[in-house]
């Protein structure tokens, strides 16, 4: 008689990879090489009757289960210790439906493989700023990116998503379909079930005007200044996420390598024709370098890929602000000044014009309101500097903390406790307590930014 282990492989048409076998260490590890987990064993889904099987066997054999899309996510949320690792990246697959601008893409893919897909029809889906960022990962938390001003975030976009659920029920939820958990799913985490496909709304984006202008570090005040008032009235047709940094190398020009900028990284999705005029407090601010410039759209979502490849030590931090009062300014320059290593930064993105217009319980992500969603990451590929880059992140973040708006982008985040994950929900908290109840009553799904049932 064969085992239960040996009924559920035979089960999966993907491949199930155990510690002993050849594949183990370059399937276990993740994005933030910081994370290094061992899992009992890792599933390879490639349709979702293997999902549905991984499912079933991890809730009957009481296993603890990780979802792993691009595997980007900073916290290493995509892998675990001796559990199961439900691998999504074999369900791929992109469709593109031009009579009604919509796109189909499977619950394994990454973003440049949508931009690939759309670019060709003209479209394409706001989605983060590293094409090598995994849809579902992104998309369940939020979505902020270069597009978020004109077309509001991911989950802004998301118009319908097929889910595995913790009994192992399959379901599809949209707006008259299971419309709690749709709800749910669009800020909430992966907490209420494997999306094995997403459906989005595609708007028209071939071409944009977009790259980074750069000041020297010491003038970060001033151009801060400049850029909340800017940045918030201009026409939305123009996105802009403000930075301090480091240019580490290559393409920059040498004579700009390994040293601190304050820079803001541009994209324009208006009439080319509008653009110069609508540029120009921007040249009149007198950056050192301006590198903006027409490209395709897939282009300004790789302009880092090369510069962030994955297997490197990462360390994360997030607030929300709704300024960036005189205090705050201060702090990122000081901190600015003393990065600890050329790929370690700070980025501010934008929450305005249509990423702030629905209203702050009309999808989990409650904080609407807010200005800006910040991120502090301390980046390296050598391990002996993730103490260093770890306590610059933290440092950084505790600093400004204090002129937050309380909780954080759950996708900058990594294992910081309940309480900043209620927090981070705002007055959505209580309705996504509810709703995890009803589909995750025993908390199957809890290796993410946990929403705990009641």
């Amino acid at each position: 008689m064969e085992s239960n282990f040996e009924l559920f492989k035979s089960s999966i048409r993907g491949e199930v990879i155990l510690p002993q076998d050849n594949g183990y260490e370059e399937s276990r590890k993740v994005y933030n090489a910081m994370i290094d987990k061992r899992p009992g064993m890792i599933v390879k889904c490639v349709d979702v009757a293997d999902v549905i099987s991984c499912v079933n066997y991890g809730r009957e054999n009481n296993l603890l289960i990780a979802v792993r899309g691009g595997g980007h996510n900073g916290g290493g949320l995509g892998i675990c210790d001796d559990g199961m690792v439900i691998d999504l990246s074999g369900i791929k697959f992109v469709r593109v439906d031009t009579k009604n601008n919509t796109v189909r893409v499977g619950g394994g893919n990454v973003w440049g493989e949508v931009d690939h897909a759309t670019h060709p029809f003209g479209l394409a889906v706001p989605a983060g700023i590293i094409s090598t960022t995994g849809v579902g990962g992104l998309t369940l938390g939020g979505g902020v990116g270069h597009l978020s001003r004109k077309f509001g975030l991911t989950i802004d976009n998301v118009l319908e998503a097929d889910m595995v659920l913790a009994d192992g029920t399959f379901v599809t939820v949209n707006e008259s379909q299971h419309s709690d958990l749709f709800w749910a799913i669009r800020g909430g985490g992966g907490n209420f079930g494997i999306v094995t496909s997403f459906k989005f709304q595609a708007h028209p984006v071939k071409t944009v005007i977009g790259g980074p202008t750069l000041w020297p570090i010491e003038q970060t005040e001033e151009i801060m200044e400049w850029y909340h008032d800017f940045i918030h009235d201009i026409p939305e047709e123009l996105n802009g996420f403000i930075a301090t940094m480091i240019i580490p190398g290559p393409p920059f020009p040498e004579e700009l390598h390994l040293k601190q900028f304050c820079g803001i990284v541009w994209c324009y999705v208006g009439d080319p024709n509008k653009f110069e005029e609508l540029f120009q407090p921007v040249v009149d601010k007198n950056p050192i370098f301006n590198h903006v410039g027409e490209m395709p759209y897939p282009s300004v979502q790789t302009l880092f890929d090369g510069l962030m490849p994955s297997g490197m030590q990462w360390y994360w931090r997030a607030d929300f602000f709704n300024d960036l009062r005189a205090e705050a300014r201060a702090e990122h320059k000081k901190f600015g000044s003393c990065i600890p290593t050329p790929l370690s930064q700070m980025h501010l993105y934008p929450i305005s014009g249509a990423a702030s217009r629905p209203g702050p319980t009309d999808t989990p992500w409650a904080y609407r309101h807010a200005k800006y969603a910040g991120v502090f990451v301390g980046v390296d590929p050598d391990p002996a500097k993730a103490e260093e880059l770890t306590t610059w992140a933290k440092s950084y973040q505790e600093a400004l903390h204090p002129y937050s708006s309380g909780g954080a982008y759950t996708n900058f985040m990594m294992d910081e406790g309940h309480d900043r994950v209620k927090d981070s929900y705002g007055q959505n908290y209580d309705r996504l307590v509810e709703i995890k109840g009803k589909y995750d009553p025993n908390n199957l799904f809890r290796v993410n930014q946990n929403i705990k049932p009641k």
